[in-house]
C-alpha cells in the first residue's frame, strides 16, 4: 500500500519562471536516467526478488524515487508558471506568447502547448517515456551492477543541469537529488559485494580457456596495455590466426542435415545460383546512359 505526504522530500524554491530550463528538466522527469525509470526499474525487482533485504531495500529506494519524481516535476511546474499563465489566459498580445516561448527554446512551447505547463512524461525532446527504459534481467548480480550505472548516470544528469542554471532554489534542490544518486549508488553497491560470489553474473562459469583472454582486434596506433590488457591478468591475443576458429576446427558454419532437407536446399540453391559469366544490362546504367547503352549508341 502507498500513502501520500503532502510536503515535498525537499523543499522547492524558485526565483524565477524559466520555461526553457523547465523543459530541460524533463529529463529527470520522463527521461531514460529520470526518477520515473528508476522508480519502475527497483519496484519490478523488488517484486520478484527472493531474498528478503534486497527486497526491503529495492522499495525503499524505489518509494523514495517517486518522492524524488514529485520534487522534479514540481520544479518543472514551478518553472512554467508564469508561461502557463499567459498561454492559458491569452495576456499578451496575437501570437507574442508563442514567440516568446520558442524564443526560450528547447521547444518549451511545445510542452506548454500539449502539456499546460505542467510536466509530462517525456524527455526533454520530447520522446515518449516508455518501459524499455527498465532493463532488469531478474539475475541479481547483474541487476545490481546495472542500477549501480543508472544511479551514475543520472548523478551525471544532474550534474548537467545544475551547470544550467544560476537559480540557488533550483540549484539546491537538484544538489539534494543529484546526492541521493550517490546514497543509493552505494547500497546497490553493499547489497552486490554481499553476495558472493558474485562474478560472473549468473550461476554458469565460463570456459576457463577464455574467461581471461584479451583479443586485440583493433591493432595500429593507439594500442595501449594496461591492467585492462596486461599480461598478469589476461592472456593477450594479437596473432589474427589465433583470433580464428578459437573453437578447434575449421571456423566455417556446419549444420547436419538428412538427405530429404539436403536435397531441396541444392534444388533451392541451383534454381537461384547467379552466372559469373554474364554482364547483364541495369536500370542504373540505362539511367545513366539515357536509355543507350554503348552497343545502341550512334
Amino acid at each position: 500500500m502507498f500513502a501520500h505526504n503532502k510536503r515535498l522530500q525537499y523543499t522547492v524554491r524558485v526565483s524565477e519562471c524559466n520555461p526553457a530550463l523547465a523543459n530541460l528538466m524533463l529529463e529527470q522527469f520522463g527521461g531514460p536516467q529520470g526518477e520515473l525509470a528508476a522508480a519502475m526499474r527497483y519496484f519490478t525487482q523488488a517484486l520478484a526478488e527472493d531474498d528478503a533485504g534486497r527486497k526491503d531495500m529495492l522499495l525503499d529506494i524505489a518509494t523514495e524515487e517517486l518522492s524524488h519524481l514529485e520534487v522534479i516535476g514540481t520544479i518543472v511546474g514551478m518553472l512554467n508558471k508564469g508561461a502557463k499563465g499567459k498561454l492559458a489566459e491569452g495576456a499578451e498580445e496575437q501570437a507574442q506568447a508563442f514567440r516568446e516561448l520558442q524564443g526560450a527554446g528547447n521547444d518549451s512551447h511545445v510542452t506548454q502547448v500539449l502539456y499546460g505547463g505542467g510536466p509530462a512524461l517525456t524527455n526533454s525532446g520530447g520522446q515518449l517515456w516508455t518501459a524499455g527504459y527498465v532493463d532488469s534481467i531478474g539475475e541479481p548480480t547483474a541487476d545490481l551492477r546495472s542500477n549501480i550505472a543508472a544511479e551514475a548516470r543520472a548523478k551525471i544528469i544532474y550534474e548537467r543541469l545544475i551547470n544550467l542554471t544560476a537559480d540557488a532554489g533550483v540549484r539546491d534542490a537538484l544538489g539534494f537529488l543529484m546526492t541521493r544518486e550517490i546514497a543509493h549508488q552505494q547500497s546497490f553497491e553493499k547489497a552486490l559485494y554481499a553476495i558472493q560470489p558474485n562474478f560472473p553474473p549468473g550461476k554458469l562459469p565460463g570456459k576457463p580457456e577464455f574467461a581471461n583472454m584479451y583479443v586485440n582486434t583493433s591493432q595500429g596506433e593507439g594500442d595501449m596495455r594496461g591492467p585492462w590488457n596486461s599480461d598478469e591478468n589476461f592472456q593477450f591475443v594479437s596473432d589474427r590466426e589465433q583470433m580464428l576458429a578459437m573453437g578447434g576446427g575449421s571456423g566455417m558454419p556446419e549444420v547436419s542435415m538428412d538427405d530429404r532437407q539436403r536435397a531441396v536446399l541444392m534444388q533451392m540453391a541451383e534454381r537461384t545460383r547467379s552466372n559469373p559469366s554474364i554482364n547483364p544490362e541495369t536500370g542504373a546504367e540505362l539511367g545513366r546512359t539515357g536509355g543507350q547503352t554503348e552497343g545502341t549508341r550512334h
